[in-house]
């Protein structure tokens, strides 16, 4: 997702990027969209971090499961923010991750309300939960995905499998308990990871080609 850049002649401090179907430049609110999304993503990491901390060192006692249930509705809403302000290409894909963002916070709605026990109780006394819940997660999966594939970050490759393979294992109820533990502390600790390192990132790699953005909007936009 990168683009090459030559010097702008209006401002020392801007550059003018040269992408597939025509220059740009990054303006401030492109920026302020990259931080909030950075910022999201760092959100949701310290709250699905401190939920899951908790429970391994509380266990499941009432106040914990209440807090770590507030986590995860704190991790959804970041995640949603994320992927309203994630730059992916394919237009298709990115309201497929949304799509799924949505149905996850529906289904988890649905048993929250519905349910007498704790969300994060429910879900893992009743696997077939995860079959509702689990879209959230599909979700962000997808931006781990994207960001291994753009990035080539390996916390984001660890995280892709590990996602997925954690929750299917629970769901098809395969995976000893201590190995349960052991990936989501694996989990937490790359999801961290992952959050940090994006603070420290080049502003304009998150943004990518706005030139294929302008050029996509415009084909969506003519008539045919």
């Amino acid at each position: 997702m990168s683009s090459s850049s030559i010097p702008d002649s209006h401002s020392p401090r801007e550059a003018v990027y040269q992408g597939q179907f025509g220059s740009f430049t990054i303006t401030p609110s492109d920026r302020l969209g990259v931080w909030v999304y950075r910022g999201a993503l760092n959100g949701a990491a310290l709250a699905f971090a401190l939920g899951a901390t908790l429970l391994f060192l509380k266990g499941e006692t009432f106040w914990s499961l209440q807090i770590a249930t507030l986590c995860y509705g704190i991790f959804w809403i970041c995640l949603g923010i994320a992927l309203a302000t994630i730059h992916i290409y394919m237009i298709a894909l990115h309201r497929l991750l949304q799509g799924f963002w949505a149905i996850g916070g529906i289904a988890s709605i649905g048993f929250a309300v519905t349910q007498s026990d704790p969300l994060v109780l429910y879900v893992y006394q009743h696997p077939f939960a995860i079959v509702g819940v689990g879209f959230s997660f599909a979700a962000l999966t997808g931006i781990f995905f994207k960001e291994a594939f753009c990035f080539d970050r390996f916390e984001t490759k660890i995280l892709t499998p590990i996602v997925p393979g954690l929750l299917l294992g629970h769901l098809l109820g395969f995976l000893p308990q201590h190995i349960e533990k052991a990936l989501l502390i694996t989990w937490v600790i790359f999801f961290l990871v992952f959050g940090f390192r994006k603070l420290w990132q080049d502003v304009p790699g998150d943004i990518g080609d706005k030139s294929v953005f302008d050029y996509l909007k415009k084909s969506v936009s003519k008539p045919d």
